[in-house]
């Protein structure tokens, strides 16, 4: 019984990879199944055999668990087939061929093999910096220097968290993945809400890019080549950043799963059971649209692009019940409308935080696209 109730379990467990997670407790499940299938895999296969060799509900427990492998292999098929015109799309929305790549970067779209092997990137130990103290609180930004010596373009990157919480340390291994491609990279902290409102989170990270101005000649970095990075939260900021904040040299904004459209967030709200997310815009935002409508309009990227907007990477996956995929279809939509270079990079089975993995499927696909993204606002010959 033991044997059924634990094929059972993990059949349930697969099912993420085709359906929205119902809770905020089941999220990390709807991360780590995807992104880690060899592991959930090697467990169905072990249940596999145990059945082959068992008499009680053999039938039936077999039938489940090739089932519930099938399942589970999915996210691994599903980034071949995004892989087989990836390089492609990438090639028609940025100019961007996979020739022009130089030392380390990912070459394949997809491996199954970097699933064990990893993307080879070797550990560049961080600098932590105090930029600012705006009201009391001390935000420090972590500074990950470059492989490639000399001067080098900087990538900018801000956390997610709700704006509520969260720090600089997230998903730490994509910012040494990238210093490894050559760029000097700092990771800020900023002022949290409800404490902090905004615009407390723009002016904070304007307070970053005049520090990192300010020290570019001992870090290293090439002050009219910046490009921004964030995710949830986090790409909401860097967002309204490119396209309203005016700060020069900024070539590029990679922006995973923000919300782009604050009013209309709060119109079509997260399953509660997920989170209160009417409750994190007002702490953000000051109050409901009918109270402070200006908040809502300023922090909408999409409410901002125009013929001149910066170029634009925005990776979604299909399954994110936190922000929905709807919001990066719509930023395209008005991407395309001005003739702005961009892509969607769409993850069929991702949830919020796909590419936690980086050598998971949906990380291989997000690196992959993102440093060739970069790579043609920051270093491709026009």
């Amino acid at each position: 019984m033991l044997r059924f109730i634990l094929i059972i379990i993990l059949f349930i467990l697969s099912l993420v990879n085709f359906f929205p997670v119902p809770s905020q407790s089941t999220w990390y499940v709807g991360i780590a199944v995807p992104e880690f299938p060899w592991v959930f895999m090697l467990v169905s296969i072990a249940l596999l055999i145990w059945s082959w060799y068992s008499k009680k509900l053999r039938t039936v427990s077999l039938i489940i668990s090739v089932i519930t492998f099938v399942i589970l292999t999915s996210p691994i098929v599903r980034a071949y087939n995004v892989g087989t015109h990836l390089a492609k799309d990438l090639e028609n929305s940025f100019g961007v061929k996979d020739t022009y790549m130089k030392g380390f970067h990912q070459e394949k779209p997809f491996s199954f093999f970097q699933m064990f092997t990893g993307n080879g990137a070797k550990d560049i130990p961080f600098k932590t910096y105090h930029f600012a103290k705006p009201s009391g609180v001390d935000l420090t930004l972590n500074f990950t220097p470059s492989a490639i010596p000399g001067v080098r373009p900087c990538l900018i990157v801000v956390h997610g968290g709700s704006w509520k919480q969260g720090d600089n340390s997230e998903i730490a291994a994509a910012n040494n993945y990238f210093a490894n491609a050559g760029y000097q990279v700092a990771t800020i902290n900023y002022r949290l809400a409800p404490k902090f409102p905004s615009p407390a989170q723009q002016e904070d990270l304007h307070s970053a890019f005049k520090w990192i101005r300010q020290h570019a000649t001992e870090l290293k970095i090439d002050t009219t080549n910046f490009v921004l990075m964030g995710r949830s939260a986090g790409a909401s900021i860097v967002l309204t950043m490119a396209y309203t904040g005016n700060e020069s040299g900024v070539k590029g904004v990679a922006a995973f799963y923000g919300a782009i459209n604050m009013p209309w967030s709060y119109k079509n709200p997260d399953n509660p059971l997920i989170m209160d997310s009417r409750k994190v815009q007002r702490d953000f935002l000051g109050g409901t649209p009918e109270e402070v409508p200006e908040k809502y309009y300023a922090e909408s990227p999409l409410f901002h692009i125009n013929s001149k907007t910066t170029p634009t990477l925005l990776a979604h996956g299909c399954l994110d019940a936190h922000v929905w995929h709807i919001q990066s279809e719509m930023m395209k939509k008005e991407l395309d409308k001005h003739h702005v270079k961009n892509y969607l990079l769409t993850i069929p089975w991702g949830t919020h935080g796909f590419e936690y993995n980086l050598n998971g499927p949906a990380g291989q696909l997000s690196m992959y696209s993102v440093e060739r993204f970069f790579y043609s606002v920051t270093q491709m010959k026009r």
